[in-house]
């Protein structure tokens, strides 16, 4: 009896599991004044999928728009573009499967047109990096490296305009750094972890990838797999664009009065053991973003009229202390920037950076203009550790935070000329461990005050 019950479940399960289904999501992309992307991955079997959508409280008001891509893959990421919709407005919407409703429903608000009309409003973002999820069979032996993933459920509580992935949203393993078919697993099995999908839809999601969700760890523009690894992203992600010319996967968002800057530290980048210096001077070939994305930044910068400019990078951009990878290691790239913020005059710029399994905020002076400063967000639920050697007693170091997973939230407050960007650090349940804050003042030389 017990073997026939065993044999029953079994083929219950093996029935179950090869149902046309939902794999994982939804998950909210941008979300515009007109339109919003929805996100999800359905398994093999699926034949069509729909997205139904209606205004909240007109549910009788319905619109179906009908997926008309590729099916029947191994792995199947797809999203769909809401267009026609009203700003300021909310949409509910359900996935439709093979033609039937599924529980898959969710609902997202349109931006206000608040510009030339109304008081820059206030708003907030979350953000982290470093994201693991255990799976044992291709787990390096020992203690699991992914600790507790309930602090997804806690950010998906948080009434927050949008959630920005700094990086290594999920970790290749040594199986996968050379398996095309591995990188699309990864993306897939990890995207589709339980306590992950309350959060997914709870807010529009935007990223970049550092190392890990790119390929094996600390490889850069030499990685073979790279334009596998840049499709898979831009199938689990689906930022406002992806580079330019079919190269690298860098974009930007704004919000209010933030414009917020998503770099790509990986495809571009010199191995970090090419020389820093030749001959005494910086070594104009190695290079983190390289010279079309530099370009594009410079450009970018220079057309902003935002007060607050955010740069997000995978890797860390400031600190002199670390041991680990980071900007200022690609000297001539770094000056250049820095010089170029200083020729023009760039005022609000901060760097927001993932990476380090520890969070902290550095401030690095400059002589005659505002100070930079790099806010570190890691990890979610990969590994942690303790500030040690060099970096234990960091003096550009404003804030400290090892030894603990958390995530941020970054608010941007007050009347206009008035405006404060406030860091709050949180724990795996909510919890504040650390705050710290800055005006729009302290971001701007003395002479555009």
């Amino acid at each position: 009896m017990k073997y026939f019950l065993t044999a029953i479940f079994l083929c219950y399960s093996i029935y179950i599991w090869a149902q046309p289904r939902v794999i994982s999501g939804p998950m909210l992309g941008p979300v515009e004044l007109r339109d919003a992307k929805v996100w999800v991955e359905v398994s093999p079997e699926v034949k069509t999928v729909s997205l139904q959508y209606n205004k909240k409280g007109e549910p009788k008001i319905s619109k179906t728009i009908n997926y008309k891509g590729e099916l029947g893959n191994d792995f199947n990421p797809i999203y769909f573009t809401v267009g026609g919709l009203h700003f300021n407005t909310t949409y509910q919407y359900k996935i439709w499967v093979n033609g039937k409703p599924t529980t898959k429903t969710g609902e997202f608000t349109t931006k206000d047109l608040w510009q030339w009309r109304k008081p820059v409003p206030d708003f907030s973002f979350l953000t982290g990096s470093c994201s693991y999820f255990n799976e044992p069979v291709f787990d390096r032996p020992g203690t699991p490296y992914g600790k507790d993933s309930s602090i997804f459920e806690s950010m998906a509580k948080e009434k927050s305009d949008f959630m920005l992935w700094l990086g290594d949203a999920w970790y290749t393993r040594d199986v996968d750094y050379y398996s095309e078919w591995g990188l699309w697993y990864r993306a897939s099995h990890d995207r589709a972890t339980p306590g992950l999908q309350n959060f997914l839809k709870a807010m529009p999601h935007f990223a970049t990838w550092d190392d890990h969700d790119y390929g094996p760890n600390d490889i850069g523009g030499n990685y073979i797999l790279k334009e596998t690894s840049r499709n898979v992203f831009n199938k689990y992600f689906c930022n406002p664009s992806s580079g330019q010319n079919g190269q690298g996967i860098y974009t930007m968002t704004t919000w209010g009065d933030a414009d917020i800057f998503i770099t790509d530290n990986r495809w571009w980048r010199s191995a970090d053991e090419t020389k820093d210096s030749i001959d005494g001077k910086p070594n104009p070939e190695k290079r983190m973003l390289g010279k079309q994305q530099m370009e594009w930044l410079k450009n970018s910068l220079l057309y902003s009229s935002a007060t607050f400019k955010i740069i997000a990078v995978g890797s860390q951009v400031l600190n002199p202390v670390s041991p680990f990878d980071k900007w200022w290691d690609f000297p001539a790239e770094y000056d250049d920037l820095m010089n170029f913020l200083k020729e023009y005059n760039i005022n609000g710029v901060v760097f927001l950076t993932g990476d380090r399994h520890h969070s902290e905020i550095i401030k690095v002076e400059r002589p005659g203009i505002y100070p930079l400063y790099d806010i570190t967000v890691s990890p979610l639920t990969s590994g942690t550790h303790i500030f040690g050697d060099a970096e234990k007693n960091n003096p550009y170091r404003v804030l400290a935070l090892d030894q603990k997973r958390n995530y941020g939230k970054i608010s941007f407050t007050g009347k206009r000329g008035e405006r404060k960007m406030t860091v709050e650090y949180l724990g795996t349940k909510g919890e504040k461990l650390d705050e710290w804050s800055i005006s729009e003042n302290d971001l701007k030389t003395s002479d555009s005050k």
